[in-house]
This record gives C-alpha cells, structure tokens and sequence, in this order.
C-alpha cells in the first residue's frame, strides 16, 4: 500500500462503522517492510483478539501457512480469477479479499520477497505486520514447539474479522482521529 493509499476491505468490513479509522490507521502505522522498499505495511501489536481472529481462521482450515505456500495459493487463485475474467467478461471488483499475516523477526530477504508477492497481487492481497517473532506467532496459533513467519489468511469472512479485531485493538490504544 502506498502512503496514502488505503484499501478497498471487503462489505462486511466497509459497513463498520470503524472502517474510516481503520483505513486512515493502517496508512498511519504503515512502515516499509525492508530499507529499500516501496510499500509501506501497518504494524500491530499481537493482542487476544487478533490471537482469537487468527485462532478462528485455523480451525476453519483458512490459513496457509509459510511463503512459498502462500505464493502458489495466491497463484493459482489468480489464474481461477482469470480464468472466469475470460469468460463473463465482467469487471472484477478491487476490493481487499487476503491477507498476509507477517512476524516481526524476518530477514530483509524474506521482507523483499513479500513486497514482490504484494505487488504481483494487488488490490486484493493486504499484508500486516505484527510486533511478535516467529516463535511465538506459530505457538499462539498453532499450537507448542510451532514456528510462523508468515499466513496468509483466505476467504473474505476471516479476513473480515481479523480487520475488524484490529479496527477495535487501535480504537481501544488510541484517540479518534
């Protein structure tokens, strides 16, 4: 996302009444994921709500865990969406539908990489970083001993209420806007 730029978030998000702030807050608290870079992603901290959302997403199998992972879901998504593109000849909307879930602990690598994977998505890819290393990410959602640099959260619900638990994380740590 670039600076100024807030994302198009799914209807159940838009109907919030918390999604003007939620937008104008992920283009406040959005930092370049590596020194280099262009985009720039919001940062968070991992509280019980967004530990909740994500523990929710797992259990109804709506995660995909890790970059490579991530990368081929995306992909093939992409060409499905093609795909039907082709045939109705329809305008797809722009509209926020995954989000990639990012630890804090990754190498400027790592970091480069997931800029190329938002770039090549964009508009319906929408990254967080969370303040929270790898360790205690894929323990706090998946369990003891389970590592997590990286999710990417599919289907619109889940990343709905994963938004809408950041939207009241940052209405409850800061004032209006």
């Amino acid at each position: 996302m670039s600076a100024d730029e807030a994302p198009r978030f799914p209807r159940g998000v838009e109907e919030d009444p918390r999604c003007e702030r939620l937008a104008a807050e992920l283009v406040s608290r959005g930092q370049r994921l590596w020194p280099g870079g262009r985009l720039r992603v919001a940062r968070a901290e991992f509280d019980r709500k967004l530990e909740a959302a994500l523990s929710s997403a797992f259990a109804s199998g709506l995660i995909v865990r890790g970059f490579e992972e991530a990368d081929r879901a995306l992909d093939a998504e992409a060409r499905g969406l093609a795909q039907v593109d082709r045939r109705t000849g329809a305008p797809r909307g722009r509209r926020v539908s995954r989000l990639l879930v990012l630890s804090d602990d990754g190498a400027e690598r790592f970091y480069r990489s997931v800029e190329s994977l938002l770039v090549k998505h964009a508009p319906r890819v929408l990254a967080l970083r969370l303040a929270v290393d790898q360790h205690a990410l894929g323990e706090r959602v998946f369990g003891p001993d389970q590592v997590a640099r990286l999710l990417l959260i599919e289907r619109k619900q889940a990343v709905s209420e994963l938004l809408l638990a950041l939207a009241e994380q940052w209405s409850e740590t800061t004032a209006p806007a």
